[in-house]
């Protein structure tokens, strides 16, 4: 069965993304992949003469979306008729990074012509993954590489802003990866490899993951100290079928428009899953309900992706908690270090207890007092 993974590399500039295409073809074509690298939209614009200081915001950015639509197009139609069953189509900047330039006013008018939504943007590719750019916390590199390529006209400051500005319109995507500085840019470009094969199941996806109960906070409070993306999600589990599996369909929605997700879990240990989960449509979403296990309950969930310290928060709130929520963090690994925000009152680490675990809530009558 043909499978094709749809992965955006962004970051702010002098990220290593150039590098890291250099050495992902090569690596993932060993791993049995054909792969397709997009180029940069924004680049082949400027290449052809077109320049954004030539035309307004909107009109530019519009031209820009367009324009990648039409690229994303062919080559999802490549993908498909190719002979080869394991595509990955990695772009270089995906559609949102146009809008991170944008006011809510031209983000608004650009969505309307082509007839998209946020959400369906973000449900486009099946992983995000932002390079930091080296002014941020690799600021010599930067600086050296200001001096030596003339067409890097940004000042620290200013690819910083860039940078936490293509942050700011990826929080929310559900497999967004933030790659930062604090190793040698050689292993940057490793840790970037390893994103895209964790995304292929190169090798077994697996889910590590830290989970917490905290103190329900106050959210207005909460946007204070970090950019908040909402989402509100309704998960169905399934009958196993004797296959041993968690099966969930999971419906997620962003402002009304919604994407459908069948999800396969395995616990190998504890604190870690081999986790597979595919985006299907609404029909097949429909369909799948028949199979819903009735001994559990839907669970209904308003989650808050945040981003602080370059790692990716999720924060979910459960309508029969008056006092209490869910805090997860994913890592790269189990050695992977990481310190909860300090406007977050953890009340206990609770990775290992089922008895916070979605599964488990499903199966039981919640303590509404928490």
């Amino acid at each position: 069965m043909k499978k094709i993974y749809r992965i955006v590399s962004t970051g702010g500039p002098c990220a290593g993304k150039t590098t890291a295409f250099a050495r992902v073809e090569p690596e993932l074509s060993a791993l049995g992949f054909k792969v397709f690298i997009a180029p940069e939209t924004f680049t082949t614009l400027y290449g052809c003469g077109i320049k954004l200081r030539e035309y307004r915001n909107v009109e530019f950015q519009d031209m820009l979306f367009r324009t990648q639509l039409h690229m994303e197009a062919i080559l999802n139609e490549a993908a498909e008729k190719c002979e080869d069953e394991n595509i990955i189509i990695i772009y270089d900047r995906g559609l949102l990074d146009g809008l991170a330039y944008s006011s809510p006013e031209d983000v608004e008018e650009i969505l309307r012509r082509n007839g998209q939504t946020i959400n369906s943007l973000m449900n486009r590719y099946d992983a995000v993954i932002h390079m930091i750019t080296a002014a941020d916390g690799a600021e010599e590199a930067y600086i050296a590489n200001m001096k030596s390529n003339k067409a890097r006209y940004e000042n620290v400051e200013e690819a910083i802003a860039a940078d936490r500005a293509l942050k700011k319109v990826w929080t929310g995507h559900p497999h967004l990866r933030i790659i930062d500085n604090s190793t040698s840019f050689s292993k940057k470009i490793t840790r970037f490899i390893a994103e895209i094969c964790a995304v292929i199941g190169k090798p077994e996806p697996l889910e590590i993951e830290k989970k917490f109960l905290i103190k329900k906070p106050n959210i207005d409070e909460l946007a204070k100290f970090v950019n908040l993306s909402k989402s509100e999600i309704i998960q169905t589990y399934l009958c196993d079928n004797g296959s041993g599996l968690e099966r969930r369909l999971r419906m997620r929605g962003i402002d009304g428009d919604y994407t459908f997700f069948y999800t396969e879990k395995r616990t190998i240990r504890k604190g870690v899953r081999i986790e597979n989960e595919r985006k299907i449509s609404a029909k097949e979403y429909f369909d799948l309900l028949v199979q819903s296990d009735c001994r559990k309950r839907q669970i209904q969930k308003t989650r808050y992706c945040f981003i602080h310290d370059n790692l990716y928060f999720e924060l979910d709130i459960y309508p029969f908690w008056d006092g209490v929520a869910i805090l997860e963090v994913e890592l790269s690994s189990e050695a992977s270090k990481f310190k909860i925000p300090d406007f977050i009152k953890a009340l206990q680490d609770v990775t290992n207890d089922i008895h916070y675990s979605n599964y488990r809530l499903a199966s039981e009558i919640p303590d509404e007092k928490l």
